[in-house]
């Protein structure tokens, strides 16, 4: 005859269902679990990846390709990351703290406080040479974006200000008028994204290239 269930916690089949159902609900919290894991992994970490750089290519292409400018098939330097230009015949970028400068894998400002001295003190180091490159008195003002460098350190753009203020020099340099090297860097400069985000802008690549094209560089 079988025995009627019991809850005597002196009977061993008592723990033994006890530990049965124990098991079975920890299974059915862990399935759950483990399934949301797995889909959510596909869907952040390979679908949506996906759709955006689908999308990227497909909206933006030269922008999802790095931005890559070409001259004579060869590959100069890219619209969206800033590089160098230390020659006095070439407009020159703003500064750079991402790693040795302008370094993509290193992206970063120096993260200098307002109340920092070094601060105060790359702002009055990068014045003092950006009047003396330019020609400029010793008390002349300058553009904000000529003596700190951007949160990202790899901004290709200059200001306008900051532009006009090296035309005598980069025409001085090119043998052109200055008027000319202006009209360049009217061409060049691109105005505020959707009309009311952001400033105007200089793109420096594209502007050093097209000097290039208009009086190619003889200093070395």
């Amino acid at each position: 005859m079988k025995r009627p269930p019991t809850n005597d916690p002196l009977d061993p089949s008592v723990g033994h269902n006890t530990n049965s159902r124990d098991s079975t609900k920890w299974l059915e919290h862990l399935r759950p679990a483990v399934a949301s894991f797995a889909w959510l992994t596909l869907i952040t970490g390979c679908v949506f990846p996906l759709v955006l750089f689908g999308l990227g290519r497909l909206v933006f292409p030269d922008q999802a390709a790095g931005g890559l400018v070409m001259n004579a098939q060869t590959v100069v330097g890219s619209r969206l990351i800033g590089q160098s230009f230390s020659q006095p015949d070439y407009f020159l970028p703003r500064p750079s703290a991402a790693g040795a400068g302008y370094d993509g894998g290193s992206s970063g400002g120096t993260n200098l406080g307002p109340s920092n001295p070094k601060l105060f003190q790359d702002i009055r180091q990068f014045a003092g040479d950006y009047r003396q490159a330019n020609g400029l008195a010793p008390d002349a003002s300058v553009p904000i974006d000529a003596v700190t460098r951007s949160g990202s350190g790899l901004d290709p753009h200059i200001s306008p200000e900051n532009a006009a203020l090296q035309v005598p020099r980069v025409a001085r340099m090119r043998g052109l008028s200055e008027d000319d090297v202006r009209s360049l860097v009217a061409e060049h400069t691109q105005g505020r994204q959707l009309g009311f985000l952001g400033q105007p802008r200089v793109s420096v690549l594209d502007l050093n290239l097209a000097l290039d094209q208009a009086a190619p560089s003889h200093v070395r």
